[in-house]
């Protein structure tokens, strides 16, 4: 009887395959996709046997690894990048995030400027972002023009901008977008109130109960500075997370940005109601906002994910980056050169953000059966040699710069480097633009 090898799209054959889930590094195998999702992962021997596949790549020198997960952004505020260093964060908003965005903010704006933010981010391997801005139809557009997963905030503020003019409008302009992209594979979405310092009682109890009939998970700056809290016991009575704890926010649906200035009962707390944590360590070093107690949130098996941030208080969109400075800073905070190894910083970058979107069913690690959501990082060069622990190598030596290749569900967004889409809206033109246009009125 004559084997017939089976049919595929695309077999991967690397050195090494991070799996993430179950906590593996295999080598020498392949991963086999077909129709965007991953099919198996075996010996390449057995592969080649067993699989026909319409494109065969041999990376015989590079890690595969899940699609990095972005678990806070504000991706359209890449055209923002540099304009407002070396400010505290109140600073930073009052005199020149928010009074930029009242003059300029459109459509067009978050278009271009999350356009710019998809071709940095996918070229660092990043296949899925969480984002918090305006206009979220436009960021929409643009995470699909580059085939991105993207899963986009309901923006909610109780003062206006050039988006909306109160609470209810942001949260009805935004439902109207989720409703006009719901079939969309590769966009989600999220609740978005900014923060509690400009979100009332009202809003938050209208965004619970969105949540609950929705299943949408809630995505919220919390306890980022201490001014913040010092701000909160003042007007409310108590510190921002006991207010959200007390209106029903808390729960596996809520993730807390930031999560800076954090008591050891406020990590109890976060932990007993199964909340998550986006951890943003360059944005919080940046905004001098502090060290988050990751070692003693993840002690309490608290689920943290890491975020950038966005590209004005960071200034990049680089995970690799994050996982880095997460590890070291557990490490130098916490006094335990074991805190936060190298495989769960790359676990936080992958599956525990996946998990906090309520995506880990369908993205962050490498299991048959999950989207083939893939990143392939090039540890071959002389910068990134010798290598004696591939996943040490991905956290401590190797940068964005050795992603060679990246797919969201099976489709090749970065070949060989090169974007494979690009929209043809004459970005660079576009940039130039919107720079010149926040130089002249900002006069930077």
């Amino acid at each position: 009887m004559t084997f017939t090898p089976e049919a595929i799209d695309l077999l991967i054959e690397a050195r090494w395959i991070a799996q993430v889930e179950p906590d593996s590094v295999l080598e020498n195998h392949a991963l086999a996709v077909r129709d965007g999702r991953i099919v198996a992962i075996l010996p390449i021997s057995e592969a080649r046997d067993r699989y026909q596949p319409d494109q065969r790549l041999a990376l015989d020198r590079h890690i595969l690894i899940p699609g990095l997960v972005n678990l806070h952004t504000h991706a359209a505020m890449a055209l923002m990048r540099g304009m407002a260093d070396d400010l505290p964060l109140m600073d930073w908003l009052h005199k020149r995030i928010w009074p930029a965005e009242a003059t300029h903010l459109s459509a067009q704006f978050v278009l271009d400027g999350t356009r710019l933010a998809c071709t940095e981010m996918l070229r660092g391997g990043i296949t899925c972002f969480n984002d918090m801005y305006f206009f979220p139809e436009a960021a929409a557009t643009a995470a699909s023009e580059f085939g991105m997963r993207a899963a986009l905030g309901i923006t909610t503020l109780e003062f206006p901008n050039p988006y909306a003019n109160d609470a209810d409008d942001y949260l009805s302009k935004g439902l109207a977008v989720r409703e006009r992209w719901r079939d969309r594979l590769l966009t989600t979405f999220c609740l978005a109130p900014h923060a509690s310092y400009t979100v009332s009682d009202a809003t938050f109890e209208r965004i619970l109960i969105l949540s609950e009939q929705l299943g949408l998970p809630v995505h919220c700056h919390v306890h980022e500075t201490r001014q913040e809290i010092d701000e909160a016991k003042q007007r409310d009575g108590r510190p921002p997370l006991a207010r959200l704890h007390r209106l029903g926010l808390l729960g596996p649906n809520f993730i807390g940005v930031h999560g800076v200035h954090l008591t050891d009962e406020e990590i109890d707390l976060l932990a007993a109601t199964g909340s998550h944590i986006a951890h943003c360590p360059t944005s919080n070093l940046k905004l001098a906002s502090g060290f988050a107690p990751v070692a003693k949130m993840q002690r309490r098996g608290i689920n943290i994910g890491l975020g950038t941030d966005g590209a004005a208080s960071n200034n990049r969109l680089d995970l690799f980056g994050e996982m880095r400075l997460a590890a070291l800073l557990a490490k130098g905070t916490s006094g335990d050169a074991a805190a936060l190894p190298a495989r769960q910083a790359l676990r936080m970058a992958t599956l525990n953000g996946a998990t906090a979107l309520g995506l880990g069913h369908e993205i962050g690690s490498l299991t048959p059966g999950k989207a083939a959501d893939l990143c392939a990082v090039d540890l071959g060069c002389l910068e990134n040699r010798p290598c004696f622990d591939p996943v040490s190598h991905l956290v401590h030596v190797a940068g964005r710069e050795s992603v060679s290749h990246v797919w969201v569900a099976g489709k090749c967004c970065v070949d060989d480097k090169k974007l494979c889409e690009h929209p043809a809206n004459h970005l660079d033109s576009a940039i130039a633009l919107w720079q010149n246009s926040l130089e002249v009125c900002w006069n930077i």
